[in-house]
């Protein structure tokens, strides 16, 4: 099997491939979108004039596709991606909990039922998005509550909340549902972490009652292939924010981060090692106004590399921007 991720102003045409599934990032279109499950990711594209971009997994297999409580997912051979969009609003919260930690741990728990159900038991990446990501209500920021919902999840549905946890990131934007998508897998995925961070999974309790539930990065095993996932990375040493107010000095940090995740990754690969310059990216900046200093940081150390740049707010009220990455490889037969 060879799976793949195409990016595109437009579409994937039907002949293009089989259509597993994507995301949509920019200006939404009104009206049905594509047959496929699509995240909808209504934010502001960086540094280009088109008005969105599709980015669009293609299996070369025959596919299933179903919708399982609100979640829209496709199938092919060990693989499974999936869509979710939760209305906060469906979740009135209670002074112990609120709508986005019910909403959160709901999300969560369909998401592994589905996953039982299709023998697709291994998380692999989660792509989550949510409003006001940095706003605190109830004494508590919203973040802060978005990792109870979902550690309660991991949990209740007895998967751990440490040590092999999926690669994952957590955006803020500026309005909509609480949206997640994943892909998964029969096989686990092997967990990779960066020697200059915590893991975010041990965090200190400075940062929420509850930790964040993602690895730094995760090397994925579909039939003949090797993927690796490189989780929203920032500008993080230990665990504290290091050059708060400086862009220019976190996006060196924040690729630092990157390149220490990828040679951790390259000690235990099967496959020929990642280069940076070979991975795709996806950037979200905070401030607009920072974009053109955040790519002329980081195009000399990633080359040609693909990007895609987005404006959206990043999991610390002092990040400036995040970084995510994804990379492919054939494995030998």
């Amino acid at each position: 099997m060879t799976l793949r991720l195409v990016s595109s102003p437009s579409a994937v045409a039907r002949q293009a491939g089989h259509e597993l599934g994507g995301a949509l990032l920019g200006e939404l279109p009104d009206g049905a979108g594509p047959a496929w499950p699509v995240q909808r990711i209504c934010a502001p594209l960086l540094g280009t004039r088109v008005p969105a971009m599709h980015e669009t997994w293609l299996s070369d297999l025959p596919l299933q596709a179903g919708c399982s409580e609100g979640i829209a997912w496709c199938r092919t051979d060990g693989v499974l991606y999936g869509v979710l969009e939760l209305d906060e609003a469906d979740f009135p919260g209670t002074s112990g909990r609120s709508a986005l930690q019910a909403a959160s741990a709901e999300a969560y728990r369909r998401l592994f039922r589905l996953l039982d159900t299709q023998n697709m038991p291994h998380l692999w990446r989660v792509w989550n998005y949510l409003a006001d990501i940095n706003l605190e209500t109830g004494g508590l920021e919203r973040y802060r509550q978005f990792n109870i919902g979902r550690q309660d999840a991991f949990l209740e549905c007895r998967r751990g909340a440490t040590g092999n946890v999926p690669a994952a990131c957590a955006i803020g934007l500026a309005g909509g549902p609480l949206s997640i998508a994943f892909m998964a897998g029969t096989t686990p995925a092997v967990p990779v972490e960066n020697p200059r961070q915590v893991s975010a999974y041990n965090y200190p309790a400075d940062y929420g009652p509850r930790s964040p539930t993602f690895s730094r990065a995760v090397l994925a095993y579909p039939a003949g292939q090797e993927l690796l996932f490189v989780s929203g990375t920032a500008s993080i040493v230990g665990h504290q924010t290091v050059h708060p107010g400086d862009v220019i000095a976190q996006c060196r940090e924040s690729m630092a981060n990157i390149a220490a995740v990828v040679a951790e990754a390259n000690r235990c690969c099967r496959s020929p090692a990642f280069g940076l310059a070979a991975l795709g990216y996806r950037v979200y900046v905070r401030h607009a106004n920072d974009f053109a200093r955040v790519r002329d940081t980081l195009q000399p150390l990633i080359g040609g590399a693909e990007v895609i740049y987005v404006q959206a707010d990043i999991c610390r009220d002092d990040l400036l921007l995040e970084i995510e990455a994804f990379a492919s490889h054939a494995l030998e037969n």
